[in-house]
């Protein structure tokens, strides 16, 4: 979709809002982490119990204020945004929507107000006042690792699961409804806090079968703990190898250097030229 004209306004207040190269466009972004910080930070104070009772209706204005604020700022994102679509449909302008959505929805629904919480996720545009898209690589080989690994990942949670099953059903049989293992739902859920070696304690085996039985899935608990860190270390590594730019020896043509190596490790050439320099 092409871009749209815009009035000597709206460009004048694109480079502030949504760039970060001068420096009124960073302090814009930075007053504005400012600004979420601290609505973050009524929101959660208003969850206090005794605050809420003493300051609550102060609290809710200072909310209110707040979101009127960020309302205003998202509608003007809108109105000088090159392309509206796009904005609206980014990854950021799903955010800015999303931090002022709960306060409405408040009003018919009061129990989503603590939602309000998403808001926070705004100060994500740390990243662009601060220069740390450049990590962004980083997250990029870590989904893709994730992405790649997910077949490895859905078969062992396909197998932890099967486990879980068969641990509660040993135990609903060995404790039963008299020892608060009323049926199997309730018997998984407790495979489930025992296998993740969570161990509420909520409901516990007393028979010495069922405490055997809690043992034996505490010790596979944590047997499977490193196998999902095994694949995902495992996908990385090959990744990484898969990727690097093999050094080979001007000399004698091996390869297998590493990347900071500076001589041959066969022949003692230079694996460096000037140019490299």
């Amino acid at each position: 979709m092409s871009q749209r004209e815009q009035t000597a306004l709206q460009a004048r207040l694109y480079k502030i809002i949504f760039g970060t190269d001068t420096p009124s466009g960073k302090w814009f972004d930075l007053v504005l982490i400012f600004a979420i910080l601290i609505s973050v930070g009524v929101i959660i104070l208003d969850s206090l119990a005794d605050v809420h009772r003493d300051h609550g209706e102060l609290l809710q204005r200072i909310e209110w204020g707040f979101t009127l604020l960020f309302t205003i700022e998202y509608l003007v994102r809108i109105w000088i945004a090159r392309n509206r679509r796009a904005y609206l449909f980014s990854f950021y302008g799903i955010i800015d929507f999303l931090a002022i959505l709960p306060s409405y929805l408040a009003i018919l629904v009061p129990q989503t107000a603590p939602l309000l919480i998403i808001r926070l996720l705004r100060v994500l545009r740390v990243f662009r006042v601060l220069r740390l898209v450049g990590y962004l690589h980083e997250a990029n080989q870590i989904a893709g690792v994730m992405r790649s690994s997910w077949r490895q990942i859905f078969v062992f949670f396909s197998i932890v699961m099967t486990i879980i099953v068969v641990f509660g059903c040993l135990i609903y049989v060995l404790e039963g409804p008299n020892n608060g293992f009323e049926n199997i739902p309730v018997s998984v859920y407790w495979a489930i806090v025992t296998v993740t070696t969570v161990g509420y304690g909520d409901v516990v085996p007393v028979t010495p079968a069922g405490r055997a039985i809690s043992s034996m899935a505490m010790l596979v608990g944590y047997a499977i703990i490193a196998v999902p860190t095994g694949i995902f270390t495992a996908n990385i590594l090959e990744k990484r190898q898969r990727d690097r730019t093999p050094l080979n020896c001007p000399q004698c043509s091996r390869a297998g250097h590493e990347e900071d190596a500076r001589y041959c490790r066969h022949c003692g050439s230079s694996l460096r030229t000037d140019s490299d320099d």
